[in-house]
């Protein structure tokens, strides 16, 4: 065969080699596959060892359809851990709230001079800027919930009222937080007055600024988020008429969504299971009424 022969071959192989790449680069890519649940303990959003979160990601999350928790323990800001929570409330709300990813955050505890007030309102900022900024990876969205207990409830509402950047919070649970922080050094039940004045750096005399801003109470506007509250008729803590049935008041005078739980004769948060099992029923559908 002579060399002008091979020509034609030649051509014809390059042609139906290109022919074949092109339908096979055309093919429409596989679907990533549904994301696994996962749980990552001990994240750091801050460079203090107390500045950590246990984050749990559900199951076939993305970043249109997965919620976000960010979960507060109590301790009256000086003591307590994101541990708490483990016996009841992670695994209650995985099974309650599936589409929601939890992020159950530590936060720097006031020690006398050391980390006292706003400190614990600036590490609940911090948590919620590094959830919110790195929500790609993490495969959730931006609608974000605030729950927490105790002191915890008190930031968890602090959060909510007086910050809507970089995240607008969608609905807040508080169990039993303190609300009006004035309040609650005039009349401070078992929590000895001399410990909210070291925490808040003095008096409502003294530091009235700081009492105020620090008072979720005060910061209720028409704009503030929907507010479910859980709380005991005898918490020797946390008034049930001067705080939390006042920030009730308050709220629907704004004309804001919110329900007030009262259990008569419920303490600060030592309670049975039936109790704790109605609070979380009303809770998972004041969340579904708020959080679309």
């Amino acid at each position: 065969m002579k060399v002008k022969d091979l020509f034609p071959l030649t051509l014809g192989l390059v042609v139906l080699f290109a022919s074949c790449t092109k339908t096979t680069t055309d093919e429409p890519p596989l679907p990533a596959p549904p994301a696994a649940a996962k749980t990552i303990m001990d994240t750091s959003y801050g460079a203090d060892a107390r500045q950590r979160m246990d984050i749990y990601l559900p199951a076939n999350r993305t970043t249109t359809n997965t919620k976000v928790v960010v979960l507060i323990h109590g301790g009256g800001w000086t003591s307590g851990d994101k541990a708490d929570f483990n016996l009841t409330f992670i695994d209650t709300l995985k099974k309650r709230l599936p589409d929601y990813a939890i992020f159950n955050i530590n936060y720097r505890l006031a020690a006398w001079p050391a980390n006292l007030f706003p400190t614990q309102e600036l590490d609940t900022k911090a948590a919620v800027e590094f959830i919110y900024n790195n929500r790609a990876a993490f495969l959730v969205g931006d609608k974000f919930v605030m729950m927490g207990a105790s002191a915890g409830g008190h930031l968890a509402l602090l959060h909510a009222y007086k910050y809507t950047s970089p995240v607008k919070v969608k609905a807040v649970v508080d169990f039993f937080g303190p609300t009006d922080m004035v309040d609650l050094y005039n009349n401070p039940g078992t929590v000895p007055q001399a410990a909210i004045a070291a925490l808040m750096s003095g008096t409502p005399t003294t530091n009235p600024t700081l009492y105020q801003q620090s008072s979720p109470l005060v910061n209720v506007s028409a704009t503030t988020s929907p507010t479910i509250i859980i709380q005991g008729g005898l918490d020797p803590l946390v008034n049930a008429t001067r705080q939390s049935q006042a920030l009730a008041t308050k709220l629907s005078s704004f004309s804001v969504p919110n329900q007030y739980v009262l259990y008569p004769t419920g303490g600060h948060g030592d309670w049975d299971v039936a109790t704790y099992t109605d609070a979380f029923n009303k809770i998972q559908v004041f969340l579904g009424v708020h959080v679309q």
